[in-house]
């Protein structure tokens, strides 16, 4: 196969029987998430780890080895690259246990990887090589070409060997001067007739010794380990999707109608796979994201490999949640609610999903404050947006008195209204909560925080802009009667002022011997009532702000 081909013309830069190596080299292999992609129904990684662990015992035991690699930890970084083995005589089997243990998953910083890798080896001041092996193109907005010009210019002897793994020509070309810039070759692994030319055209060192020759695989009967290669893309013509947990594949026995019959006999989760069933008709369920449903039937025949592929027409998003525009992480905090055709579904901070072709709307809500758009998806491709939802934050603060005694009660009942009211004289309610010391996120604008503890009630305007944070601290006017009746059934507070009719209004009501309540500053009467013919007792209290006022009725 053509990429095992390619790691054997990577053999073919390390050993010195062929291209003569340097003393100290590191490969820079691409560890990028398209190595999920398929050859002949297997995974390229999967290709690259079988067909490295072949030809590493074969390097010279005078080259001193390293590996780095890329894309490998994190999706989205450029700066994803990591030296896993320094250049060192004998790594080969290390090299080849690191490369088994790595999942590809992110971008292609190949760039910056050969600068490091050049770096490392210490171009500068000695003899340098690099072989880079990439299935793609730079992702990271930098000039392989510029590096390669100024590796040369300061390299002590610095050479660049690039391997392009599925590459047209036109892609070869955009890599092929890291390679041509300082001195290296490169080798397009196009198909095995480029690789075999390739590989004859870089046999330039000292004659080989004879080896016994060795059985040739390919005049062997070979016999498929599986009669079935399942694959899914995004798009007609796209690369096949790799690992990945948001498709469900099940497999149906057909039935007459062509339609699934029974019970599924599979159940796999990833983008595509290999495997072996009895010779027949079969139909594949397939779902993306738990939204994206097709139906793919495939036929089964003794001796052959059936060959199945889903299109979805479909793209993956990645929305971004934000207070302000300038905010560079997703707010943890926002819900986003996706929508498309009869189907939607709540995401919390970071969102990245899969969604059909066409129009999808997005909802971001932070508290309150709420953002709605519309976006378009194109079939294979990614879409990256920035969802802005306008907020801010509000520490809820309350005090007995201006600038007196802080409350430290999670009795207080904190609540975010409109400074206007409607015509029924009602404020509209942007958010509550309970507790002094909590937070309540809130749209931007002019509000009132309003705040309430026992009897007493407070507000305090305020004026707050998107990803601005303030403290807001409203003035209850309030201080603490705690009244005790030994004996009473009932305790009840009065206003001590009389109307004019001569009647005292009640303030409180409460049943038992003991009371303590938050009320405004002023005179009250405290009446105690008992079972009985005993006769009810008053006792005149005044309360003042932010004070404590003990009422003992005996």
């Amino acid at each position: 196969m053509r990429f095992s081909a390619a790691f054997a013309l990577l053999l073919s830069i390390l050993s010195p029987s062929l291209v003569q190596a340097a003393d100290r080299t590191i490969v820079v292999l691409d560890a990028s998430g398209s190595m999920w992609g398929q050859i002949d129904g297997r995974s390229k990684i999967e290709i690259a780890r079988e067909t490295i662990g072949k030809v590493l015992p074969s390097v010279s035991k005078d080259t001193e080895l390293g590996l780095m690699v890329y894309g490998h930890r994190d999706k989205g970084s450029c700066s994803d690259i990591e030296l896993v083995v320094p250049p060192a005589k004998g790594t080969e089997a290390e090299i080849a246990n690191v490369v088994n243990g790595i999942t590809p998953k992110g971008k292609t910083p190949l760039t910056q990887a050969v600068r490091e890798a050049a770096e490392a080896l210490k171009y500068t001041e000695e003899k340098a090589t690099v072989v880079l092996v990439t299935d793609g193109l730079e992702t990271c907005q930098a000039d392989p070409c510029a590096l390669a010009a100024e590796l040369e210019s300061k390299g002590v002897d610095f050479t660049a060997h690039v391997v392009g793994f599925g590459l047209t020509e036109e892609e070869g070309k955009k890599v092929s001067c890291l390679a041509e810039g300082t001195g290296g070759q490169y080798f397009q692994a196009s198909d095995a007739s480029q690789l075999v030319a390739a590989l004859a055209a870089t046999v330039a060192g000292p004659p080989m010794v004879k080896q016994p020759a060795e059985p040739v695989e390919q005049a062997k009967p070979v016999q498929p380990e599986y009669n079935t290669v399942l694959e899914s893309r995004l798009s007609e013509g796209g690369p096949p999707i790799g690992e990945s947990s948001d498709i469900q594949w099940k497999i149906f026995k057909a039935g007459a109608n062509g339609e699934p019959e029974g019970d599924y006999i599979a159940l796999e989760y990833k983008g595509g796979y290999s495997a072996t069933y009895p010779a027949g008709k079969y139909i594949a369920d397939v779902m993306l994201n738990s939204s994206i449903e097709r139906k793919v039937p495939f036929e089964i025949k003794d001796g052959e490999v059936a060959k199945a592929s889903v299109n979805f027409d479909a793209g993956y998003l990645i929305i971004t949640p934000k207070r302000t525009p300038q905010d560079t992480a997703a707010d943890d905090n926002a819900a986003v609610l996706i929508g498309f055709g009869d189907y939607s579904t709540t995401y919390y901070g970071l969102t990245k999903f899969y969604a059909p072709a066409g129009n999808v709307s997005l909802k971001g809500t932070i508290g309150a404050a709420t953002a709605e758009e519309t976006v378009a998806v194109k079939a294979g491709e990614t879409l990256e947006h920035d969802l802005v939802i306008g907020s801010g934050v509000i520490d809820n603060k309350a005090v007995y008195a201006e600038g007196g005694l802080a409350v430290d009660s999670s009795e207080v009942f904190f609540e975010i209204l409109s400074p206007q009211k409607d015509i029924n004289g009602d404020r509209k309610s942007f958010g509550n909560t309970y507790g002094t010391g909590t937070k309540l996120d809130t749209p931007t604008g002019d509000f009132i925080l309003a705040a309430k503890l026992g009897l007493v009630r407070g507000e305090t305007p305020f004026s707050i802009k998107a990803g601005e944070r303030k403290d807001v601290t409203v003035n209850l006017n309030g201080g603490v009667i705690a009244i005790t009746a030994p004996g009473a059934e009932k305790i009840e507070i009065y206003e001590a002022k009389k109307d004019i009719q001569g009647n005292q209004k009640i303030v409180a009501t409460a049943f038992g011997t003991e009371y303590t309540e938050t009320v405004p500053p002023g005179d009250y009467i405290v009446r105690a009532s008992y079972e009985g013919d005993r006769a009810q007792k008053d006792m005149p209290a005044t309360v003042k702000a932010a004070e404590r006022t003990e009422v003992a009725v005996q």
